[in-house]
């Protein structure tokens, strides 16, 4: 209803009910580096409109006023998606990959970024003024500067820093198939992203479905390789633990799209009982400052002024006194004074859209799909067997030593089976449906991440199931033919052949279409049916 409704106001046969709805108010502030910042806000505040800002993935179709800038450089200068990173709350993946072959897929798309430039230079410099390196430290860095790698020493790296070696070599999993605990696949969430070249982080309500402990793990880890990385994140926490809250340098609180309080960790508790509102001593410091500004009926609670009459202190009100606080007045003198550019060195902005090369990213989409190929071998064996098994029972039904052609009840058993044949190569390639969907989260994911093009994902699965159709076609084809007893010529045999092998790869390319079109298995499948009984009834069969 609400889709026709649409349609309707947009040819003017109905007054538009667009109304405007504030997301984000008049929010600035400044995310430094080597700092750990916690996003803090009820449900519906604005906490993932703002991340999503500030990672330069906002949905076009939204009226943005303002501007974000990275280092005094707006993000229509450089390519923000490969200088930072968003990272949501779903964790998706692979599930047949390893945790170390995920890890090293993400490294070898994403490139090395900056690395292999500084490293040259450090090199220069160092022989300049004749010192001679550390063998041990200079191999390490020669090796992070490597492009391209199956394996590369950052992927251990990252490994080691987020506590994932115990887990390295199990499988990630799903629902279905079983690998690694949930707190693991968080980890994996945020390694397949730092261990590239993006140095800021922004974590969307990564704690979604985990415990406390495991939370505080996870942020401990990150925690670590921020500092040691002098990197930049934002992490979003809906209730954190009080062990959790201590270890964030910095506090954004926001609410109904305004922010409340922004900086350091221990002017937060100072500023609230400025306003009259304390912490007890027990209490969590994260719940205290999301009840205080979003709980009418718990706000008074927290009152410390006794000696004066408690008054409702709304989230308008809280902003506008932070502007006038020591803390938002130091936050503006700093906005108010332009960044240095000249300041920050070039390559901290990724300006390439992609990290590595077009045939290195074919590479690397090559070599997934292989490993895929090989951890799903099931699957393939499988048809094949289903496909020789069909064959058998076509050489039962249809066996003729030679096919007789006086009759039309002749032309029928001889258009019966070639129809048979057409009809097995269509409903063969029906699973490439089912196994394209389970693979779309996570390349659509990546695809906006920037690690590979759209064709760099497809080509390879194409390439990749030729000979498969040639195979499971050339099992059917050549078991049934003299048996049904078509023409004996050889060219005949392989005319068949080939015409089968076609259809098979267009029904595997029609199939991964709707797959890509319906996103979902009821919509695709579908789709998928749709079009069987439209070539099925096209064909020509039932007219004869």
């Amino acid at each position: 209803f609400n889709e026709k409704q649409g349609f309707l106001a947009r040819v003017r046969i109905l007054p538009s009910r667009k109304t405007l709805f504030p997301i984000l108010q008049d929010v600035s502030g400044i995310i430094k580096p080597g700092r750990m910042t916690l996003l803090l806000g009820p449900p519906s505040s604005g906490k993932t409109t703002l991340l999503l800002a500030l990672a330069g993935k906002l949905d076009p179709k939204l009226e943005v006023s303002g501007k974000v800038t990275y280092n005094g450089h707006e993000l229509n200068e450089f390519v923000p998606q490969r200088t930072s990173a968003y990272i949501s709350q779903h964790d998706l993946h692979i599930p047949e990959m390893t945790v170390r072959e995920t890890l090293a897929f993400s490294a070898r798309c994403q490139g090395v970024g900056p690395r292999y430039e500084l490293l040259a230079e450090l090199l220069r410099r160092e022989k300049a003024a004749n010192i001679k390196p550390d063998p041990d430290l200079d191999m390490f860095m020669k090796a992070m500067s490597l492009e391209g790698q199956e394996v590369n020493v950052n992927t251990d790296y990252i490994i080691k820093i987020l506590g994932l070696d115990v887990c390295a070599d199990t499988i990630v999993g799903d629902q279905m198939i079983r690998g690694i605990s949930g707190g693991q696949r968080k980890r994996l969430t945020t390694g397949e992203m730092i261990v590239g070249p993006a140095r800021a982080l922004f974590m969307d309500e990564i704690s979604t479905g985990l415990d406390s402990s495991t939370t505080y793990q996870i942020v401990n880890s990150i925690k670590q390789t921020i500092h040691i990385l002098q990197a930049t994140a934002v992490i979003s926490l809906l209730q954190p633990a009080p062990e959790t809250y201590d270890l964030f340098d910095d506090i954004i609180l926001l609410s109904e799209g305004q922010i409340v309080y922004q900086g350091p960790r221990e002017n937060v508790l100072e500023y609230f009982e400025h306003m009259g509102f304390k912490c007890p001593p027990r209490k969590g410091v994260a719940d205290f400052l999301q009840e205080v500004v979003t709980s009418r009926k718990d706000q008074e609670q927290y009152w410390s002024k006794k000696d004066e009459p408690y008054i409702y202190v709304s989230v308008t009100e809280f902003s506008e006194a932070f502007q006038v606080y020591h803390v938002g007045r130091n936050l503006a003198a700093e906005l108010a004074t332009p960044f240095d550019r000249q300041s920050s060195h070039p390559a901290a902005l990724a300006t390439e859209k992609y990290g590595i090369g077009k045939r290195e990213l074919l590479r690397a989409c090559m070599a997934r799909e292989l490993l895929l190929l090989r951890r799903n071998s099931f699957i393939y064996i499988f048809k094949f067997c289903q496909v020789a098994i069909l064959a058998c029972i076509v050489m039962t039904v249809f066996l003729r030593v030679k096919m007789h052609r006086d009759t039309i009840t002749d032309g029928q058993i001889y258009m019966g089976a070639l129809y048979f044949a057409l009809i097995l190569a269509l409903f063969n390639a029906l699973t490439e449906l089912s196994i394209t969907i389970l693979k779309l989260p996570s390349f659509y994911k990546q695809r906006d991440l920037l690690f590979f093009p759209a064709w760099a994902y497809s080509l390879p699965r194409f390439i990749l199931r030729i000979p498969i159709s040639f195979v499971e076609m050339g099992m059917f084809v050549f078991l049934t033919y003299y048996a049904v007893g078509y023409d004996p010529s050889v060219a005949r045999l392989l005319k068949q052949y080939l015409v089968v092998v076609l259809v098979n790869q267009m029904a595997g390319g029609l199939f991964r279409l709707m797959a890509a079109l319906g996103r979902s298995m009821v919509v695709a499948f579908t789709f998928g049916s749709c079009a069987l009984l439209t070539i099925m009834s096209l064909g020509g069969y039932i007219l004869s």
